[in-house]
């Protein structure tokens, strides 16, 4: 114990009992696995004051002797660089330029080891394994207001064996299970992505968030900005890189936001931070801040765009007391959370107005920077779906400019066409602007059934998947790519 951890058993934290179990597990050997660097015993020099040490990266461009852009280091907290652009992207060629964009894309870590009091994270006993694990949710009707499956009803449907927490001891119908699609979901998505990549070779992904179920890291936040904890590191390690890689899409960017679940789900205190701090540990993950922008060129076919990332998780900062299993300010808080360190709301009672206030602060920097592009398209990614203050993005394209918008949150694919908007249909009137819902990433189960023969309860097109976007000067083809690689729907949004 102590050659690792550097304290004898009686004086051992919860963390350093975890360094342990990772670095020093009975037998040993396996310094090497995740989330451990070390290649011999002991590994003590594993975690350094109990953090994960970063790969190292190659100097990113700019950087020198310390000094450059908001590349080169992180900021002293999680809010240092708000609003800041990321150095501009250019790609040259003449070729076909690809963007893809995925959402709700994180699965449960089934091997990670809780700390600091939490729970499993996989909760059926299919998922404790490595890699990531679909969260079942419940299943309720088009109109939300008929409950078709309950969470632990649903569970039934992933266990092997039997859950022995489930309600109900068999797969109830009702619940649309697809074995083979619902229980590898996140897996499937991926799958389908490298075969695109492939041949379509994206120069970056936009990632709408919701990255980790079910409450993004499992860590409390506060951790140092140059320190990456052994939490991040293993989901990271086993959700994110694990997952995503091959031809056409290993070293992507992933131009990244938070969701409501990176946040905490029903809490505000976990790791948000930590993913914020990734950003300069890894080689494709970028996500600098809670709100911030990216330019891109393409020089050889003569346009650019400009994307801005913002944070609508204020959309689910309820008053303490509603909806305990969906509130970032709930009573499910644990007494004392506080993110003050990280720049993050200081208590639960200050929670809701914190995320009011930090959503104006987004609006009013989006309504100022808008005006100033000169590239020619405009983009907005953001987690919170389609609809979700409608008027606003509304005045955002017709008195702003703003040409599309990129969101998920709800657990499927949508693709919101102004052209198909019916008459009388006010929910989906953004005023001409384009948007699509890109929820299907499958780390956690999907809205509604994947079986196509049963599509009474479908908000869009499809259940599992990702988009396409095929980007030049005059035109984006956007296209809504199934699970399996089926293209299931397509729009063209044109210059004006």
């Amino acid at each position: 114990m102590k050659s690792v951890t550097g304290v004898d058993w009686p004086n051992g934290t919860e963390a350093d009992f975890q360094r342990l179990y990772f670095c020093g597990p009975p037998g040993g050997k396996q310094c090497g696995l995740p989330p451990c660097n070390c290649s011999a015993p002991p590994c003590g020099t594993c975690y350094a004051d109990g953090f994960a040490p970063p790969a190292p990266l190659p100097p990113r461009p700019g950087c020198t002797n310390g000094t450059g852009g908001i590349q080169c280091k992180p900021p002293s907290t999680a809010m240092g660089y708000k609003g800041m652009a990321w150095p501009s992207m250019s790609f040259s060629g003449k070729q076909e330029m690809h963007i893809f964009a995925i959402g709700d894309w994180g699965g449960l870590d089934g091997s990670h080891q809780p700390t600091e009091g939490r729970t499993m994270l996989s909760i059926y006993n299919g998922g404790k394994k490595k890699g990531p694990s679909v969260f079942p949710r419940d299943r309720k009707n088009k109109e939300t207001t008929v409950l078709l499956c309950h969470h632990f009803t649903f569970l039934q449907c992933y266990c092997d064996p039997p859950c022995p927490t489930a309600i109900n001891k068999e797969c109830k119908a009702g619940c649309g299970f697809v074995k083979g699609v619902d229980d590898q979901a996140q897996i499937l998505v991926a799958k389908a992505m490298e075969a695109r990549a492939a041949t379509a070779d994206p120069q970056y992904i936009l990632n709408v968030g919701d990255n980790f179920y079910w409450g993004g890291i499992e860590k409390n936040c506060g951790t140092p900005m140059d320190k990456l904890s052994f939490q991040a590191h293993h989901q990271f390690t086993q959700i994110f890189e694990g997952v995503y890689s091959g031809p056409g899409l290993s070293g992507k960017p992933w131009l990244s936001v938070l969701g409501n679940h990176d946040w905490g789900g029903r809490v505000f205190n976990n790791g948000w931070d930590q993913q914020i701090a990734y950003t300069w540990y890894s080689d494709r993950w970028i996500l600098p801040s809670p709100y911030w922008s990216q330019h891109v060129e393409y020089p050889d076919l003569g346009f650019s765009v400009d994307i801005y990332m913002i944070d609508s998780n204020a959309m689910d900062a309820l008053d303490s007391g509603a909806n305990p299993s969906h509130n970032l300010c709930g009573s499910v808080n644990p007494p004392g959370a506080d993110c003050s360190a990280a720049g993050g709301p200081s208590s639960v009672g200050a929670c809701k107005s914190w995320f009011q206030s930090f959503w104006s602060e987004n609006q009013a920097w989006l309504e100022a920077e808008l005006p100033k592009s000169k590239a020619d398209w405009q983009i907005v990614v953001t987690h919170f779906n389609c609809g979700h203050e409608q008027a606003w993005y509304k005045k955002l394209h017709q008195n702003f400019g703003l040409d599309l918008l990129v969101t998920g949150h709800r657990h499927d694919q949508e693709l919101w066409d102004p052209k198909d908007l019916k008459e009388g249909n006010k929910h989906r009137d953004l005023g001409g602007l384009m948007c699509f819902v890109t929820g299907g990433g499958g780390g956690i189960s999907s809205e509604a059934t994947p079986n196509p023969a049963d599509k009474h309860d479908w908000y869009g097109e499809g259940q599992y998947g990702f988009f396409d976007l095929t980007i030049s000067k005059s035109k984006i083809l956007i296209q809504s790519i199934n699970y399996d690689g089926t293209v299931l729907k397509e729009a063209s949004l044109e210059q004006s």
